[in-house]
């Protein structure tokens, strides 16, 4: 069998397939390693080429694999089978039979590993720390400002795994001892209620009542003072 010479009318033939043809690099069995079989051996080789490259071509682990084996086995059938078309003329297209052992080989190359995951975000921060709210003169309603440093404080725990919430009820000194006493406990029941209200376990949270017995910002008896009606929360 001679091999076809490269301008021919034969090589028309080929067109509408080659096409398709993505340029191969030489490999380790190259297709000038088939030009040296016999006829008969080539004509094996090819066929077996062309038949593992259309069954690939076929199936869907190959058709849906995140990997080039799909485009090399699509381009092996194509230039294997027109390098079998040449042979059934007696001719031999090295052309055809280069590219169509080297897609060959590619698409039966272990395909590349994957990238390894990206490694897991950092755990989000667990916003502990000391917080203050404020009351108005002899009420223990919650505020809108104090709503607003709660909500805050409840925000910056939604990623804590183990907490504590201690509270801390104080008065200023306007009034008996023994009333603001009970005035700072309405205070951190007020607070805890909110807290828990928005998903707080009732169960971290304690609480102690001071009265005006400590004095952010001190006075006279009988003085009214916002920085002194407050619940301080220690959370951690």
């Amino acid at each position: 069998m001679k091999s076809w010479p490269k301008h021919s009318w034969y090589v028309l033939a080929s067109v509408s397939a080659a096409a398709f043809v993505i340029s191969a690099p030489a490999s380790a069995q190259s297709g000038s390693d088939l030009m040296s079989l016999d006829d008969g051996s080539l004509k094996s080789e090819l066929e077996m080429r062309y038949d593992a490259s259309l069954a690939a071509t076929l199936d869907p682990a190959v058709v849906n694999a995140i990997d080039t084996r799909y485009m090399w086995a699509s381009e092996a059938k194509v230039q294997c089978a027109i390098a079998i078309g040449f042979m059934k003329n007696d001719l031999r297209d090295e052309d055809s039979i280069r590219k169509c052992d080297a897609a060959y080989l590619r698409w039966m190359a272990p395909p590349a590993p994957l990238a390894p995951p990206p490694p897991p975000p950092p755990p989000a921060a667990c916003n502990t720390g000391n917080f203050i709210v404020f009351f108005d003169w002899d009420s223990a309603e919650i505020t809108p400002e104090a709503a607003s440093t709660l909500d805050g404080a409840i925000a910056g725990l939604a990623d804590c795994s183990r907490i504590s919430v201690q509270l801390g009820g104080y008065t200023d000194t306007s009034g008996s001892d023994g009333y603001n006493m009970g005035l700072a406990e309405r205070r951190n029941a007020a607070v805890r209620s909110y807290l828990t209200a928005r998903g707080l376990n009732d169960t971290i949270i304690s609480s102690a009542a001071f009265g005006e017995s400590k004095l952010r910002v001190p006075t006279a008896d009988g003085v009214r003072e916002l920085q002194n009606r407050r619940v301080e929360l220690n959370v951690q």
